[in-house]
């Protein structure tokens, strides 16, 4: 009896060590590319704020953070609280070397020491009243305003969960203090993705500064039910898409089960007042899955889809405003929806599984809640490519086009399954995108690594309504790849292939 349950416990031991065996760090995904972020938050206003830094810090290896500032907003007048941030990084710091077991050599996580080193404040007052002349920055203002004079070949991600007026009166410093050629590069290094308008200032920015890159859902006053970010999380509270999206993996209870557990999730992610992670998109628009490519808003990604309010150059020359786009997904209940909303939370499914895999990160390998055995993202190679930005081609009319996924892995060993299919919104910029982008033919083969392509004839796909010269279409082919691991995670390809046509003549 004694041997029986001897062998009974070292089978256990080997099977545990096997669940928990670490993955090659060198097979894991890799980030080469960082996009420089930083972020202005209300924090404290609400619950929301507090769950996206949450969640912002379980994907910063991904990104390179350079100033974390708490800001102020209309639900937020007079006051900040980096203290808030202070509380989510210092839970952070307690499971760094745990989330360091599942990160790639080249994009370890940074230290709680790093992200205490850029916590900032900025003006404690409302919108345009920490903007004029003889107004001294807000420390939150000085380090953004270092940054974006730091020469870099990335541009500078203003993430805005709350107001913009630190944003603004740097802005109204570098337009007041330095030549207008170098007000101009300063302002060329920008991109703001920015949580609708919440204080006064992110209209006057727009207005004054039209060439600054600049993503915000556009709309009436207070009217958020409308804006594209809502597709997080909020269809059942502003009433919106409902039956479309997987509304349980947005839940109290998922996210009791899912999220607040362990050391970090239990204590700094907080219940939601209203819904769940309202700015969140802001930084899923940059997440590195293969998916988005952030200087083309129009391609959509698990932040969303945004195209530019006008596209004119002849009457709005250098216009960078881009506000919502819709999607056409077809929802859980089997209806058709068609709405800004669903180019975020045709994701969600995704996105959440994601942030669940990223918290069992943050536990010891042994004390994993999901069958003992952490997962981690498929690598995913088309035509040799294991880049994660779009891959593009060339390809004529009428030809057939293969590519192949056979060299794509999973770090973990666990079984793909592959799903090829064209994103036809980002085609066109025509609400009634039906009908308008030629449809591709697509044939896989084996279990789905494989697939034949087959380009429209000339008459679909080079009818004059293309964006190229000679009036070609350039379509969106997404591969998507799931692997089958106890949360299951997702990772993507995006294929540009721009179609042509020798025998049509550009206009002259």
């Amino acid at each position: 009896m004694a041997a029986s349950v001897l062998r009974l416990a070292v089978l256990w031991t080997l099977a545990v060590q096997v669940l928990c065996e670490a993955v090659d760090p060198s097979r894991l995904l890799s980030y080469p590319t960082k996009p420089r972020v930083f972020i202005l938050s209300d924090i404290s206003n609400e619950p929301d704020d507090q769950q996206s830094l949450t969640r912002y810090l379980l994907y910063s290896n991904q990104f390179q953070t350079e100033g974390l500032v708490a800001s102020t907003s209309t639900w937020l007048r007079d006051e900040v609280h980096p203290e808030d941030m202070l509380q989510v990084i210092n839970a952070y710091g307690n499971v760094t070397a745990d989330l360091n077991q599942h990160a790639p050599p080249d994009a370890l996580y940074p230290s709680a020491d790093y992200f205490r080193s850029i916590l900032r404040k900025g003006a404690e007052t409302y919108g345009m009243r920490a903007v004029g002349e003889n107004i001294t920055l807000s420390d939150g203002g000085k380090l953004l305003l270092e940054r974006l004079q730091t020469p870099s070949t990335q541009p500078l991600w203003v993430l805005a969960w709350g107001g913009t007026n630190v944003l603004a009166q740097v802005l109204y410093k570098i337009h007041a203090t330095f030549p207008a050629k170098t007000a101009a590069t300063l302002r060329s290094r920008l991109r703001v993705y920015a949580i609708s308008d919440q204080d006064d200032t992110g209209a006057w920015i727009r207005r004054s500064y039209p060439d600054i890159f600049y993503i915000s859902s556009t709309h009436g006053w207070n009217q958020y039910g409308l804006a594209a970010w809502i597709g997080i999380s909020g269809e059942s509270y502003y009433g919106v898409d409902e039956g479309g999206p997987n509304a349980t993996t947005v839940s109290h209870t998922w996210l009791r089960e899912n999220i607040q557990i362990g050391p970090y999730g239990a204590t700094a992610y907080p219940d939601y007042k209203y819904i769940m992670e309202g700015d969140t998109p802001t930084f899923l628009y940059l997440v590195q899955n293969g998916l988005g490519d952030p200087e083309h808003p129009g391609y959509g990604s698990w932040g969303g889809r945004y195209t530019k309010v006008d596209p004119s150059t002849a009457l709005t020359p250098n216009f960078n405003h881009y506000s919502d786009a819709a999607d056409r997904v077809r929802g859980l209940n089997n209806r058709t929806f068609t709405s800004n909303q669903a180019t975020i939370w045709r994701w969600r499914d995704a996105y959440q599984n994601d942030f669940a895999a990223r918290m069992q990160w943050t536990l010891p390998a042994a004390n994993a809640t999901r069958n003992q055995k952490q997962n981690h993202h498929p690598v995913v190679s088309v035509n040799g490519s294991t880049a994660l930005a779009p891959f593009s081609l060339t390809a004529s009319t009428g030809s057939t086009v293969t590519l192949d996924a056979k060299g794509t892995y999973d770090p973990d060993g666990d079984e793909l399954a592959y799903s090829w299919w064209q994103y036809k919104e980002p085609g066109s910029d025509d609400w009634n995108v039906a009908g308008q982008v030629p449809a591709l033919g697509l044939v896989a083969e084996g279990k789905g690594e494989r697939v034949n392509v087959q380009i429209p004839t000339a008459d679909q796909s080079c009818n004059g309504k293309g964006e190229n010269p000679s009036g070609c279409w350039l379509v969106h082919l997404v591969l998507e790849v799931r692997d089958n691991g106890a949360i299951p995670l997702t990772t993507y390809r995006r294929v540009l292939i721009q179609t042509t046509n020798e025998t049509v003549v550009p206009d002259a």
